[in-house]
């Protein structure tokens, strides 16, 4: 059943025309997506703020283990 499910895909892929231009595109924008884009927008913060491993791990694990505080209501 497994190779009956393979060869449906398969087929499908090897007689398709417009829909591997379109896989090559969401392909492209993936690649642009997050490998660009990382570079530019998103900082290595760990890196740029701790010394060593240990403090990376320190601070991560405080920041997942701290309870939530919601922030004071704005008054008006």
């Amino acid at each position: 059943m497994v190779r009956r499910i393979y060869d449906f895909y398969l087929e499908g892929f090897r007689s398709m025309t417009t829909g591997r231009t379109l896989w090559k595109i969401v392909i492209i924008k993936l690649i642009i997506m997050f490998g660009v884009l990382k570079i530019f927008f998103f900082p290595d913060y760990l890196h740029t703020n701790f010394t060593s491993d240990r403090q990376r791990a320190d601070h991560v694990l405080d920041s997942i283990t701290r309870p939530y505080t919601p922030p004071p209501a704005a008054e008006r």
